[in-house]
């Protein structure tokens, strides 16, 4: 009943506002509008007291449950009612509370007495088959060493963690320009540098940085700025006017961050026959 007088209160709600929505033109759509919902209430009534008679009719058709009643020398004793099995003694095979009297064994040893209540298959076949695989995993593991152990999986995942670090951090080397070139003093990326230089640079600035036809690079004067970040962008774009041509296709950014950590580490290495300082003297 509550809730038939609530849809009949919202349903009424909705009327009023679509009503007030509509405005003061087409008058004929705001009746149309009402009738329908008129309507609508109606059959949610009739709904409503149909289902509450299908609820009466049904309480007064269906038998009721009963107990049994036994007459026993004029007393009337009831007769107790079986358990139900529960849904979880169903699903694991088990035999209810109940029904242990029926299960009791004849022998008796000093007042204990033995349940005729075997183990159910489910928790036998799961027996079985933990057995089956802890041979199978003995057979596998430690007979014919066809898989490998926790310890030598460790091992094999440990070095290809190091191969993908390896891949990962090359990967993201190209990926520096010069605003973000860190300066470095790692002796393998010292070396590699090292190797750039001599393959490409050596004709313009020697074979010690004491330059030729280009500056000298071991000295404190430099023509376009000190910084790591000055070296890298001058590797990088060059200085066609005064003959530097640009490495930026022939090497991958961490190789031009490589040669341009190698230059910085020969400040002060003081070379024979150095070129004159050019450029500003380094703040």
């Amino acid at each position: 009943m509550k809730t038939r007088k609530t849809l009949i209160i919202a349903i009424l709600l909705a009327g009023s506002t679509q009503v007030s929505y509509a405005g003061n033109g087409e008058l004929m759509n705001n009746v149309a509008l009402i009738a329908i919902l008129v309507m609508l209430i109606l059959i949610a009534i009739v709904c409503f007291t149909l289902l509450n008679t299908f609820k009466v009719l049904a309480s007064l058709l269906l038998p009721k449950e009963t107990e049994t009643v036994t007459l026993i020398e004029h007393e009337y004793v009831l007769e107790p009612s079986k358990p139900k099995v529960t849904l979880m003694e169903k699903l694991l095979s088990l035999r209810p509370l109940h029904e242990e009297k029926d299960m009791l064994i004849d022998h008796e040893y000093d007042g204990i007495r033995e349940l005729d209540n075997p183990t159910p298959a489910w928790f036998m076949w799961l027996f079985y088959i933990s057995v089956i695989f802890a041979f199978t995993y003995l057979l596998n593991y430690h007979v014919f060493k066809l898989g490998k152990l926790q310890d030598e999986e460790y091992v094999v995942e440990m070095k290809q963690a190091e191969v993908d670090k390896k891949a990962f951090l090359a990967k993201s080397a190209n990926r520096v320009d010069e605003n973000s070139v860190k300066l470095s003093t790692d002796p393998e990326e010292l070396k590699l540098g090292g190797a750039i230089y001599l393959q490409n640079c050596v004709a313009c600035h020697g074979d010690k940085g004491q330059g030729i036809v280009g500056p000298n690079l071991t000295d404190e004067y430099w023509l376009h700025g000190s910084k790591i970040g000055d070296l890298f962008k001058v590797v990088k774009y060059g200085v066609p006017e005064k003959g530097m041509i640009s490495w930026e296709k022939q090497l991958s950014p961490k190789q031009i961050a490589d040669v341009a950590n190698y230059i910085k580490s020969l400040k002060g290495t003081n070379p024979p026959s150095p070129k004159a300082p050019q450029g500003d003297k380094e703040s």
